[in-house]
């Protein structure tokens, strides 16, 4: 999928007057998406996200300015996740941004799986380094010397620490904003404890965390699962996911990660502690990270051929209130409701804001707001100031319903209530109708090619995991395994891998993925 430099449709009309003429009042949008999302998705994601003002093309290929409307979003999940770690006693700390070549290569598989991603700085001025310095493509090595230095016995146990900071990963064709880009922002957690028994739980209870944050703020459906041998982290025991999928294009995306990393690392970096019966162990690590490409999983699922449509739990602004006053109205009386709607709608704790602007039509603030995807737009006209009410229309599907301002705030949180449910039961219903059970390489080709989901029974083995996705080589991209599933369907006994013919040991999601 291309996330090239899009044709800019429209923009902000030339704001007019002066010189004693009448205001001229913009009427023409332009503001239409050029591109529809079934037709053209790529260059649809494209528009989307600069016309709805969520990112800025950068003049550095794959790096991307994040915009006030984008950042909101990723506040309100900050906001979310940062408060539930710290109820579960991880700290936030920060570490540089800058890592030694060699600590980075301690970590072997770990290093191996990163290589071609790593950015290097070579030269300060105009003199080269002597030793050349590495950007963080993640920070297991930056910190665990450090881990090493600071847990000596088990009172120093469980470490559990968090930075909310930002990535670089260089090597990659095709940079697509949100998605895929060569720097971004996100939190890594980096824990390690006494027993795999206490890394075992956390790993899940980070990984609902996750899930939360999905279906529960970005209305978007993610099935929970264990990582392939050959999918997971570098380096790591295990890797758990939640994974999504965007049926436009028929491929499922690594939602967010949760890894045990078993005692791989502190063998590397000697992280030993005293246990209570005075022996030398080595600590179990786990690390995990969701970053700021759940914005654009957002964006693919929700958006529609009007632009951007937000899930009111992370909208910056849920509620835009708009004036349509008609000739011989009462202007400044429809302009003194919205007002007074917004502050009753913002001392309710609703995020609430009127368009008030004079030179631009009502009809022209209808696109605008629908291209940024606000969740519900209240017009206040004649009719309404009248009849001491305000007419109430869902971004989702539409729907225009009349509140009286005496319901306001009761009317407008059920609303708003409503359109975060039906847009997770809308993708819900998207996503499941992409799901395909397939027992044989036949059906799996075929569903591969109809852009589906596919469940396959498994018989867990890497090299048909490499023949998977080798066969399935493709303009396309290959296939390859998602996850297993912890939710596993019933494996009648007699059951043959889908690939190999061999008795099945699992059911795993596949497909084309991001």
């Amino acid at each position: 999928m291309g996330g090239g430099e899009p044709k800019k449709s429209g923009g902000e009309p030339k704001k007019s007057g002066g010189g004693g003429k009448k205001k001229e009042v913009k009427k023409e949008t332009g503001l239409g998406l050029t591109n529809k999302k079934d037709e053209n998705f790529g260059e649809w994601y494209s528009e989307v996200v600069v016309n709805g003002e969520m990112i800025e093309y950068y003049d550095i290929s794959g790096c991307y300015i994040l915009r006030p409307w984008a950042m909101a979003v990723w506040e309100i999940m900050q906001n979310f996740f940062d408060a539930e770690i710290k109820k579960m006693k991880i700290k936030n700390c920060y570490f540089p941004l800058f890592v030694s070549p060699a600590v980075l290569q301690k970590e072997k598989d770990h290093i191996e799986g990163f290589a071609p991603e790593v950015a290097w700085v070579t030269k300060s001025g105009q003199s080269d380094l002597e030793v050349p310095i590495a950007i963080r493509p993640t920070s297991e090595t930056v910190m665990y010397p450090y881990y090493s230095k600071w847990i000596r016995g088990h009172r120093d146990l469980p470490l559990k620490l968090n930075q909310w900071c930002n990535v670089v990963r260089w090597e990659f064709s095709h940079p697509t904003p949100f998605i895929r880009s060569r720097e971004f922002l996100w939190q890594e957690g980096h824990t390690a404890f006494a027993t795999k028994e206490e890394a075992d739980t956390e790993v899940l209870e980070i990984l609902e965390l996750y899930r939360r944050i999905y279906e529960e703020f970005l209305a978007i459906p993610v099935i929970k699962g264990k990582k392939s041998e050959l999918e997971k982290f570098a380096g790591g025991f295990y890797t758990t996911s939640v994974e999504a999928f965007i049926p436009n294009t028929g491929r499922g995306i690594q939602g967010a990660t949760s890894h045990c990393l078993g005692q791989n690392f502190a063998k590397m970096f000697e992280i030993n502690f005293e246990n209570e019966k005075g022996e030398k162990s080595m600590v179990w690590q786990n690390s995990w990270a969701y970053s700021s490409r759940t914005i654009g999983v957002m964006i693919m699922v929700h958006g529609d051929d009007k632009g951007l449509v937000l899930p009111p739990r992370v909208a910056s602004l849920q509620v835009v209130v708009v004036p349509v006053p008609y000739k011989d109205a009462d202007t400044q009386g429809i302009f003194d409701a919205c007002s007074a709607t917004v502050d009753t709608l913002c001392e309710a704790g609703i995020r609430a804001e009127a368009d008030l602007r004079d030179n631009y039509s009502p009809g022209w603030k209808y696109s605008h707001w629908e291209m940024k995807g606000v969740p519900l737009r209240i017009e206040i006209g004649p009719k309404d100031f009248d009849n001491n009410q305000v007419r109430a229309v869902r971004r989702d599907n539409s729907a225009k319903k009349d509140i009286p301002r005496a319901e306001l705030v009761e009317k407008v949180n059920q609303l708003l209530e409503d359109i975060q449910k039906s847009l997770f039961v809308a993708a819900k219903e998207k996503r499941d109708a992409c799901v395909q059970v397939a027992r044989t390489w036949e059906e799996f080709v075929e569903a591969l090619g109809q852009k589906k989901m596919i469940l396959a029974p498994w018989c867990d083995e890497e090299e048909v995991e490499k023949d998977v996705k080798a066969r399935t080589k493709g303009e396309m991209g290959a296939a390859k395994s998602l996850c297993s599933p912890f939710d596993q369907p019933e494996l009648p006994e007699g059951t043959k891998c889908f690939a190999s013919g061999k008795p099945a040991k699992k059911w795993s999601y596949w497909g084309r993925s991001y």
